[in-house]
């Protein structure tokens, strides 16, 4: 540890990419404080009860501390909850509730409020008659027995409460696809997928392409006339797109035996009832949107030019960008290797040149 004069810095938010940089800093020799709106892991917490961890535990832990053997392969979202607490606790993290106005001084800044921080809700023509909801705000099933639901979005959120829905009774589930998503399993044979989202950054975009395609066909076959048509390309789609592909925990299973249904996209309201692209009207009881979230980075950062047009950092990291010096982000990178491995790494990077 550095025996200079300790380099105050902040970091805003406890979650996960908050809590690893603060305790790779601090061990680096700063003076470190966290700052936070409500609670360690209180993004974890607020979410869907049936929410797991898709990358698996022996390559999810942050620096410093892993996933305890216990919380299993797949580590469930009161296991993660449980774990960033107990991380914030090991690392003796100085960790302080603010509701906003209070006046933080700091040579350094460090951001890592979370890419899916404010819930995003499309701002659909026309007025819908039953219950419409974002994915934020959902738990569980329960409320959905014997409802007709259409849950809009085919990421992994859209895939899990669609599938979750169906689960807990409700009399019908449609999943409304925009794009086709890419569709792959948690693991083949024991081994996670993970670690080809890992090798993938180290190959040709060509080759991942194939190996890709060729997994997903082997898995799960032609999914086309159940309304999941593979993309031609998925790696390169992931790459344009930056979303990750649904990670399979019963989704083709639910499509094949008919429990869930593929329909087109969401296009609009009318007569408070929902349209699809397709011109098609549906007659459902709920909608629930698993339609994503954004960084909400603008009100904090926007006037400093470090934000893209998507309010995603232009740098990460231990970079920091020429009209800000001294400001870090970590967290804003999707990544098919997982986030908080990404995290760690982005963290560890961040005490070599800020500690």
């Amino acid at each position: 540890m550095s025996t200079a004069t300790p380099t105050r810095i902040c970091v805003i938010g406890a979650g996960a990419a908050g809590l690893a940089s603060a305790a790779t800093l601090r061990r680096a020799g700063a003076e470190v404080t966290v700052l936070e709106r409500l609670e360690v892991g209180s993004a974890w917490a607020a979410r869907y009860d049936c929410l797991q961890l898709h990358t698996v535990r022996w390559l999810s832990g942050l620096p410093g501390y892993g996933i305890p053997r216990s919380s299993g392969k797949w580590p469930s979202r009161d296991a993660v909850v449980d774990y960033l607490r107990a991380y914030a606790t090991r690392n003796d993290l100085d960790v302080l509730t603010v509701a906003g106005g209070e006046d933080v001084r700091a040579t350094r800044v460090v951001v890592a409020t979370g890419y899916s921080n404010v819930p995003y809700l499309p701002e659909w023509p026309g007025t819908f008659a039953g219950e419409l909801v974002h994915s934020s705000a959902y738990r569980h099933g329960g409320p959905y027995l014997g409802r007709r639901v259409l849950v809009v979005g085919a990421g992994n959120s859209g895939a899990e409460i669609a599938i979750d829905v169906a689960r807990a009774g409700a009399s019908e589930v449609l999943l409304a696809v925009k794009t086709p998503p890419g569709l792959i399993r948690r693991d083949t044979l024991g081994v996670p997928s993970q670690l080809l989202g890992i090798a993938s950054a180290r190959l040709p975009v060509g080759m991942v392409d194939r190996i890709a395609a060729t997994l997903r066909r082997a898995a799960f076959g032609d999914l086309s006339e159940l309304g999941l048509a593979a993309p031609d390309r998925p790696y390169s789609e992931f790459l344009r797109r930056r979303v990750i592909p649904i990670v399979d925990v019963g989704l083709v299973k639910a499509v094949k035996e008919g429990t869930v249904t593929v329909v087109p996209a969401l296009d609009r309201f009318e007569e408070g009832k929902p349209v699809l692209a397709d011109d098609r009207f549906v007659e459902v009881d709920a909608v629930i949107a698993a339609t994503g979230f954004r960084t909400g980075l603008e009100p904090l950062v926007g006037h400093l030019g470090v934000l893209d047009d998507a309010g995603v950092p232009l740098v990460h990291g231990a970079d920091e960008h020429r009209s800000a010096p001294g400001l870090h982000f970590v967290g804003y990178v999707v990544s098919l290797g997982g986030t908080l491995r990404l995290i760690g790494r982005q963290a560890e990077q961040l005490a070599q040149v800020a500690g």
